[in-house]
């Protein structure tokens, strides 16, 4: 469980915060009680999940490039915060062989810029980096890659988020723990993340919310392609009780941690699109590209067995849980093209209720 008593009132800032999974942390934290900051650049899409839910009314909003150390600098010496979830980023896999140096500048300069304006932040006692599953050597393996197997990325957005954990590593060693102040540094990994609000370009849920709201056919990339699915808020929960982790034990927590689902939460691009068909009130029209296109992992999976043990970390919700919820966030929007901010809290009191009083989201 996460305790609110930890967040209430504790200064946290979020970089990222207008893109989709920076957007969830943030209204999930100011349930929390706790006062945000966000800095990014403006949102990515229109429509955008920041904008749906109003979020600018809920935290201090900081906007400047990850890239310029200046701003970036100042943003962080104005809120001093004492929590930093790092998920500014260039997050595509396609806009990385389209753009690579602007890859590799977000998310490996961006990266090293971020920590070292830290570096100067009194306040500061935790911070947590959010990577990908993408950064693992993909073997194309039936089991889960853990932590410590290899580094790689043979695509540009891949080996940015490799180059990214090398470093949070150096970082952590050169300037975190080894100085009279100790702050704990630590990387996430989680899967192919859905939810409302995600309108990101060359991502399938979105692919699909836009192709039906259009009355077009969605294209498909790599039909046959297995990847490790689960709804936002499982790994915002991770990166939660990480970060509490950090502020009570910064050196035992300091280190890489996986949030990926549940075996049998993997599932072929074909699955996922049949089952979202089946929830979606008139189906969906698809159909595959033909094309083989740029390279891209043929499977993806993640033990997160330490997340479990040492975290008490556990997912709660099954591929189709984590489709309905998706629905429902994106049917209510398409009904109403309203203010979308009670429908995403109530989906996080929902998924609080269920950390609270269902076993299987209790790591034993």
């Amino acid at each position: 469980m996460i305790e609110r008593s930890i967040w209430t009132g504790r200064r946290v800032l979020v970089t990222g915060h207008t893109g989709f999974k920076g957007g969830w942390l943030s209204v999930w934290l100011a349930l929390l009680g706790a006062r945000i900051a966000g800095y990014a650049l403006p949102p990515p899409t229109h429509p955008s999940f920041f904008q749906s839910v109003s979020l600018g009314d809920l935290l201090t909003d900081y906007r400047g490039d990850i890239r310029d150390v200046e701003t970036t600098r100042k943003a962080v010496a104005d809120f001093q915060p004492e929590v930093v979830f790092h998920l500014a980023a260039q997050p595509l896999v396609l806009q990385g062989y389209r753009d690579p140096i602007e890859t590799y500048a977000t998310n490996v300069i961006g990266t090293a810029i971020l920590l070292d304006a830290c570096r100067y932040a009194a306040s500061l006692r935790a911070i947590v980096v959010v990577t990908t599953d993408k950064r693992y050597e993909n073997r194309n393996t039936v089991s889960g890659y853990h932590e410590h197997d290899r580094l790689g990325g043979i695509d540009p957005y891949s080996s940015s988020k490799a180059c990214a954990e090398l470093v949070c590593e150096a970082y952590r060693h050169s300037f975190f723990s080894n100085t009279g102040r100790v702050v704990g540094v630590a990387t996430a990994r989680a899967g192919n993340v859905i939810g409302g609000g995600d309108w990101a370009a060359d991502r399938l849920i979105p692919d699909l919310v836009r192709s039906i709201m259009a009355g077009e056919e969605a294209i498909i990339r790599h039909p046959h392609a297995t990847r490790p699915w689960q709804h936002v808020l499982e790994p915002l929960h991770g990166y939660l009780l990480l970060a509490e982790r950090l502020l009570a034990e910064p050196h035992a927590f300091s280190e890489a941690w996986n949030f990926g689902p549940e075996p049998g939460g993997d599932a072929e691009v074909l699955r996922v699109i049949e089952k979202f068909a089946d929830q979606w009130r008139g189906g969906v029209q698809w159909r595959s590209d033909g094309l083989s296109g740029p390279t891209e992992a043929d499977k993806l999976m993640l033990d997160s067995t330490k997340a479990k043990t040492r975290l008490k970390w556990a997912p709660c919700l099954s591929l189709d849980d984590a489709l309905r919820l998706t629905v429902d966030w994106y049917g209510h929007f398409a009904s109403a093209n309203a203010a979308m901010r009670e429908k995403t809290e109530s989906q996080i009191r929902y998924y609080s209720s269920l950390l609270k009083h269902d076993r299987a989201c209790q790591s034993e």
